[in-house]
């Protein structure tokens, strides 16, 4: 699988096709929630169009506000799969100049804007990430939680009981079998990360 990329702030974009203005804001976004509040602070009442997509893992919207079908925001939604991009929310803004651009004029016209935003703005890449999760006695919590940074682990949740306590984690997937060992080593091999897809 290629590698995925989110971007690391805010970032804008503006070009003129055949007099129609168009702007494209392209933004980081974590949930849908995120990236509908991002659309409704950067539209623009006075535009003729206010079309977007957003891409968060498998879930995805677009929108073509008014736009034929299949001209606006599935061009959008192309552009951010086209620049591997993920959990990235992106509007474009057009204002009619008269001159009217057809269904592929149009389609290439938000694709575009969209597509050249992405590429300016900064990326990171994104990490693979697993759920897993280890029980450890109360002597072992402390030493754990210590060294789960060394392999970029986050700690999620814990639950504790009278054994002691469990721990859900974030882990960089490349870094399970790492870590896997480490825990397994601290405590003398009875700790087993127990990764949630894995079978």
């Amino acid at each position: 699988m290629s590698s995925l990329f989110t971007l690391e702030a805010p970032c804008s974009y503006r070009e003129e096709v055949r007099k129609s203005r168009f702007v494209a804001h392209a933004a980081p976004v974590a949930s849908a929630d995120e990236a509908l509040a991002f659309f409704a602070r950067h539209a623009d009442p006075t535009a003729t169009h206010n079309c977007w997509a957003y891409r968060i893992g498998a879930a995805y919207r677009f929108n073509d506000d008014g736009e034929p079908g299949g001209t606006a925001g599935r061009p959008i939604l192309q552009a951010i799969d086209g620049q591997s991009c993920d959990r990235v929310a992106v509007l474009v803004v057009r204002w009619f100049g008269g001159t009217l651009l057809g269904a592929g004029g149009l389609a290439r016209a938000y694709g575009g804007c969209a597509a050249n935003c992405l590429r300016l703005g900064r990326r990171v890449p994104l990490l693979d990430l697993a759920e897993a999760e280890v029980a450890c006695t109360f002597a072992e919590l402390p030493l754990f939680k210590a060294r789960l940074k060394e392999h970029g682990a986050e700690v999620l949740g814990e639950l504790f009981d009278e054994q002691g306590a469990t721990l859900a984690l974030s882990v960089p997937r490349p870094r399970l079998e790492a870590l896997r060992t480490m825990l397994s080593d601290l405590s003398r091999g009875r700790a087993v990360l127990a990764v949630r897809d894995e079978a």
